[in-house]
């Protein structure tokens, strides 16, 4: 039989994370997160990490594995999650990616472009311009690589330097060699999807940045600004800092706008971000999905998918 991993999948607050805990004790394995915010540590309530209870209850990895101030690629991800892949199929366990970043999931599935190694000199050079010019360096990338400026919006400025400086490095286009220079992970894949009526997806977003609020993010925030602060030497915007949630607090903080501007924000921009997410998988191949709208019986949903799973790994 051909090594297989299952991939659980779907946009921000449709409940992976309580699905994937009842999965994993009925497949008798262990979670691989493919959470692109979750792999910071000290950054808990903002990312709706699983919590210490449910992390003693299945073993998650790819969680709390780099600090805030810290750098860490795709490639490095499926490095890593590579790693532990193997490691479960030696004790004889179906590996159970857990998560809503497109980006790692589509690099196991269908490889990646890692590109050159970052050049600071390089990008405090470009920072240099941008702060003289605001926009300038967006510009540059859509008279450069227009394919890969309508992918980046104008405010992604990571993103942008990224691909500026893997232009000047590499002598091409990152959209053409992000195309060319790719290798999937060696596994079959079944690809699980969980998905949500809309408006209800949208109530569920707004109760949970509430909760995330009374639970403590502002002051997790601060905790990691002071890290931060502390710690980083890099003078590109932290990928940390970019995450929904410690952005506009952050800003409320340095007292850009007062705090009910900033959950305003988080709300707006957390459903954006659910909305990328439904085009994102849209576009993915061989997703069976399960529609779990007006449904919270997480345990009965995963029995579910494990049912639909049985037929097809068992058969």
């Amino acid at each position: 039989m051909n090594k297989r991993i299952i991939i659980l999948l779907g946009p921000t607050g449709v409940g992976k994370t309580d699905i994937s805990i009842t999965l994993a004790k009925l497949l008798n394995t262990e979670i691989i997160s493919s959470d692109s915010m979750q792999i910071y540590k000290y950054m808990d309530i903002g990312t709706a990490k699983p919590n210490l209870q449910q992390r003693k209850e299945v073993i998650h990895h790819m969680i709390d594995i780099v600090n805030p101030w810290e750098y860490f690629s795709t490639g490095a991800y499926i490095e890593m999650a590579s790693e532990i892949i193997e490691n479960l199929f030696k004790k004889k366990k179906i590996p159970l990616v857990v998560g809503g970043t497109g980006l790692y999931l589509r690099a196991m599935t269908e490889g990646i472009f890692e590109g050159p190694d970052a050049d600071w000199d390089l990008r405090t050079e470009l920072l240099e311009k941008e702060r003289d010019k605001p926009g300038s360096l967006y510009n540059l990338l859509k008279e450069i690589d227009p394919a890969k400026a309508d992918k980046i919006y104008p405010s992604d400025l990571r993103r942008i330097l990224r691909a500026l400086e893997v232009f000047f490095k590499e002598k091409k286009r990152i959209s053409e060699l992000q195309e060319t220079l790719t290798k999937p992970l060696p596994y079959d894949f079944i690809k699980i999807g969980i998905t949500r009526e809309r408006k209800e997806l949208y109530r569920i977003i707004e109760e949970r940045v509430d909760k995330m609020i009374s639970s403590g993010l502002i002051e997790e925030v601060r905790k990691v600004l002071s890290l931060i602060k502390k710690n980083s030497v890099s003078p590109s915007p932290l990928p940390a800092l970019q995450a929904i949630g410690y952005k506009e607090i952050a800003g409320f903080i340095a007292n850009l706008y007062p705090m009910d501007e900033a959950i305003r924000l988080i709300k707006k921009r957390t459903k954006n971000y659910a909305k990328r997410q439904f085009t994102w998988f849209k576009k993915e191949k061989d997703i069976k999905w399960f529609d779990v709208s007006g449904r919270y019986d997480f345990e009965r949903i995963a029995e579910e998918i494990y049912d639909f799973l049985s037929e097809v790994l068992y058969k």
